[in-house]
């Protein structure tokens, strides 16, 4: 589950949270989550390009060390559990997202033959005890009310030699295009999301998990600064949850001002992460250059009981 999108202006009925800097979502932000008309539009707020999703996907079933069942926790609608059965031909993939209204798009959109979608939490999975061998956490550790209860189930339900994925943006390393346009985001973020080294010793110390790799990854979330701004426009990620209506309309005014001055686009890549502080979500220039989004990758190894 990775946020809420709509076309939330005033009088929209969309919820707000203002003010939610903790580390971990504040109730009313996991209860935005259970409103019908923010999973109704998230697809589409949170969609990218078909090479780029595939080139997710492709990365993250490469961690498959050999097995068939693969689950994502905190599937939201399901883009990336329909993507993963595409390239893992002989997968079975279970997509687990506490939010009814999510799994009901999940569903409608992202319906296949190998893709089951069922409720649950990270922290109580509807899973036998050792019965996949990868998961996928997308945008979801900043979530987790509880990190080291869900390191204990996510260790339960995977087999020994399995691995979990965890993609998302650590504290030390923020640099999303969004904070370009709306800087107070940075601040927010920086208090909402969880350190590498949070997140590592909260796995590995509560649960039989070992560090694999730790990289970062980046591809096209748009096509172009315009057709990001359409997708943005709707707050599609939850980290807009933390602005009032005037701080997003401001942010909203800067990037129509890039727009028309013919500026925007984005750069990115695949490099190893040794740390160090990202450059504030700084977009370069180029007319049609399309906008990319970077993501931390912290891949974990379920360990032998007492290895």
């Amino acid at each position: 589950m990775t946020g809420a999108a709509g076309a939330a202006g005033p009088g929209s009925g969309v919820p707000r949270l203002v003010g939610a800097c903790q580390e971990q979502d504040a109730p009313e932000e996991r209860d935005a989550y259970q409103d019908p008309r923010l999973a109704s539009v998230y697809q589409r707020g949170n969609e990218m390009p078909a090479t780029s999703l595939r080139a997710w996907a492709e990365l993250i079933a490469g961690y498959a060390s050999g097995g068939r069942a693969v689950l994502e926790v905190g599937a939201g609608t399901g883009m990336f559990c329909a993507a993963l059965a595409e390239v893992l031909p002989d997968a079975e993939v279970t997509g687990v997202e506490p939010s009814a209204p999510m799994l009901a798009e999940a569903q409608r959109h992202n319906a296949h033959p190998r893709v089951r979608y069922l409720a649950g939490s990270a922290q109580a999975l509807p899973m036998p005890d050792a019965g996949v061998d990868l998961v996928l956490l997308s945008r979801v550790v900043h979530h987790l009310p509880d990190r080291p209860a869900a390191a204990r189930e996510l260790a339960r339900a995977l087999r020994p030699g399995g691995r979990l994925v965890i993609r998302t943006t650590v504290r030390e390393r923020l640099d999303a295009p969004v904070y370009r346009y709306w800087p107070r985001l940075l601040e927010t973020d920086a208090e909402r999301f969880p350190s590498e080294r949070q997140i590592v010793e909260d796995f590995t110390s509560a649960a039989d998990f070992a560090v694999h790799r730790v990289h970062s990854f980046s591809r096209p979330t748009a096509l172009d600064l315009r057709e990001w701004r359409e997708r943005i426009a709707g707050r599609a990620q939850s980290k807009f949850l933390a602005l009032t209506e005037a701080e997003f309309a401001a942010g909203l005014a800067r990037l129509d001002a890039e727009l028309a001055r013919g500026s925007g686009g984005g750069g990115g890549g695949v490099a190893d992460c040794g740390g160090g502080v990202a450059d504030g979500g700084a977009v370069p220039r180029g007319a049609v250059a399309p906008v990319e989004e970077r993501y931390d990758v912290i891949v974990l190894e379920r360990t032998p009981v007492g290895a």
